[in-house]
């Protein structure tokens, strides 16, 4: 059998990966006034076994009013950064695993209850809610508080948090950063004419949406030390007319390769409820190969993608140079474990655990 592609390792600027399997940040809803719990210590230090390249932190809000819930991790002073380290502590006791943070600000999907509540907005008046911001005032859904549309002021304040929250990842010792610009979130607002209406220099062509997550990008690469990644997620389409397409992104793409990006993710939509996705296997990968066609760097594909053999075949094509895995990840959370046995590759694996190696599969496991 030829070796395995998804099993090589891969380097994002100067952080060498064991393999191309990424573990995606996914919320758990679950601190404590932005401050992760006992919870996330469990959830990541159980993923950080999982045999994956690089494990990703949920979506960390860079402010208060960054959280899409109540229940949302944040990154934004002094107390916030102390929960992150004694969780981060506790999982590097026992995992060399590298890990990353997704740093983001939810703009008018902000504001909103658990999505076991029913994950609805709560307006600024109630309890847990408060008044969300985005390019223009335009809420998500109809039953949505307006946003404030930004001014240049809020900008400023935003984009001067992502770089406080990336010097205190990088005192973290977090290995790399990603941004979070997908899924109808703040930076994705700015990026999608659907809900950017601005007549400022920050709205309008393609150019003028791409300023504002771009001066983010730029302020972030510069707070965060030089040898260490700073990637993006981005929704390739909005799967509406007239919103972001294939194209725009293409353009961000390109402009965040000529500010050093170290890799893109590509994923889609979230951004507006009319949206129309055409759900099955890979049906995101053929937008990470329309990216992947233009630019240089590493891109990233998500979006069911559950089997090891599809996986392979993703990464050895070349339509992607490697694949996230969330939900998939979630339910099977040993999966590289077993892609590796499928594709008779190797995974590192704590050393507590090498006896469990089955033993028709003696090569599958190696030591940290």
């Amino acid at each position: 059998m030829p070796r395995s592609k998804l099993f090589e390792p891969i380097t994002l600027g100067g952080l060498t990966l064991d393999n191309r399997i990424v573990i995606a940040p996914m919320c758990q809803y679950s601190a404590e006034d932005g401050h992760m719990t006992d919870w996330h210590l469990m959830h990541l230090g159980h993923l950080s076994h999982s045999g994956a390249g690089i494990l990703t932190i949920e979506a960390t809000a860079v402010l208060p009013e960054g959280r899409i819930t109540y229940g949302d991790v944040g990154l934004w002073d002094d107390a916030t950064e102390e929960a992150m380290r004694r969780v981060l502590d506790g999982v590097r006791r026992y995992s060399a695993m590298p890990i990353a943070v997704q740093l983001a600000h939810a703009g008018r999907k902000a504001s909103c209850e658990t999505p076991w509540n029913g994950g609805a907005q709560i307006a600024p008046d109630k309890a847990n809610g408060w008044q969300t911001v985005a390019p223009s005032a335009l809420p998500f859904g109809a039953q949505d508080v307006p946003p404030n549309e930004l001014d240049r002021a809020g900008m400023d304040r935003i984009r001067d948090a992502f770089a406080e929250a990336a010097r205190r990842a990088a005192r973290l010792g977090i290995d790399a950063v990603q941004l979070h610009a997908a899924h109808g979130y703040l930076l994705h607002a700015f990026l999608s004419p659907l809900s950017n209406q601005r007549t400022d220099a920050y709205g309008g062509s393609v150019e003028n949406r791409m300023r504002f997550p771009l001066e983010v990008f730029d302020a972030v690469r510069a707070a965060f030390p030089a040898e260490r990644p700073v990637t993006v997620r981005v929704s390739a389409t909005d799967w509406v007319d007239g919103g972001l397409d294939i194209d725009g992104t293409i353009a961000f793409a390109q402009a965040l390769e000529a500010r050093g990006c170290a890799a893109i993710h590509v994923s889609s939509g979230g951004l507006d409820a009319g949206q129309q996705i055409p759900v099955g296997p890979n049906y995101q990968v053929p937008l990470a190969r329309a990216v992947r066609g233009a630019v240089a760097i590493p891109v990233v594909a998500v979006g069911l993608i559950t089997e090891p053999q599809q996986a392979e075949a993703i990464v050895a094509t070349g339509d992607a140079d490697m694949i996230a895995l969330a939900r998939t990840i979630t339910y099977d959370s040993r999966w590289p474990w077993h892609a590796a046995a499928a594709l008779q590759a190797e995974v590192t694996v704590p050393p507590q655990y090498l006896r469990s190696q089955p033993s028709n599969l003696k090569d599958l496991f190696r030591k940290p």
